[in-house]
């Protein structure tokens, strides 16, 4: 276990403890120095080679499980994942996660919930029958108590039943459809837009600034599950996606 950098860097008193030591893990699997099959270290020793309590090192590894760069197992221990052959930029990520990630406290605010008979909007965005029991749902993620994204979601309650008795006042609705139901197709669209007033409001900006706009629709076989539009400040979210040439999979 030497060769983990267990030092404060300088600007420390910036960054969390966890996150320090997330970032220190997670550069020792990205440069292929832990090989996929790679049992890590226990809590204890990574708590005491970076002297910090066990509750630190475990949500440093919390957020590595979350990225799918390892698997917890109870007893088994720590192992570090096989990389995917290819990773999309687009895949279903979780907001709580990706703001945990970067350091930050995590809250999800629901402003509107409500049970209704699908509208000729609803029943496009979902196709489904006008009249079907859909739940609309308008939710603001936040990020050390400050506007994160502003979400706008229809459940189609005949693939989702469950969905009816929940209140999400303590969990997002992605999360809980993430740990709820299996998905098998996902469709995204990117653009960007000027909010209404209304979200504006909500999201801490004046009306005529731009947001990036995320709509996603998810299915289950043929049946779709839901339909979200995500709505983030301009300035506070970017998309990056990084790309490796690959001279004999593209060679004529």
């Amino acid at each position: 276990m030497n060769d983990i950098q267990a030092g404060v860097p300088a600007d420390a008193s910036s960054t969390p403890r966890y996150r320090e030591i997330h970032d220190a893990l997670r550069e020792r699997i990205i440069s292929g120095s832990w090989a996929p099959g790679y049992k890590l270290p226990s809590e204890p020793e990574l708590a005491k080679k970076f002297d910090c309590a066990r509750m630190t090192v475990s949500k440093a590894l919390a957020a590595l499980a979350n990225q799918g760069l390892i698997t917890r197992r109870r007893r088994a221990g720590t192992v570090v994942n096989t990389p995917r052959p290819q990773e999309s930029i687009l895949e279903i990520h979780d907001i709580e996660s990706e703001v945990m990630a970067a350091g930050h406290a995590y809250l999800y605010q629901c402003l509107h919930r409500q049970i209704r008979r699908a509208s000729a909007s609803d029943a496009a965005a979902l196709s489904v029958s006008r009249g079907t029991s859909v739940l609309v749902l308008v939710g603001l993620h936040r990020a050390d108590g400050r506007p994160h994204a502003l979400e706008d979601r229809l459940i189609n309650l005949a693939a989702v039943p469950k969905a009816r008795r929940e209140k999400f006042s303590r969990i997002s609705p992605g999360r809980w459809l993430l740990a709820q139901v299996p998905w098998t197709e996902a469709e995204h669209q990117i653009s960007a837009l000027n909010p209404d007033r209304t979200a504006a409001q909500r999201l801490g900006i004046r009306h005529h600034e731009a947001c990036l706009c995320i709509e996603r629709t998810t299915w289950l076989d043929s049946q779709h599950i839901t339909y979200v539009r995500i709505l983030y400040p301009a300035d506070q979210h970017r998309l990056i996606a990084r790309f490796q040439y690959d001279p004999v999979r593209w060679s004529a």
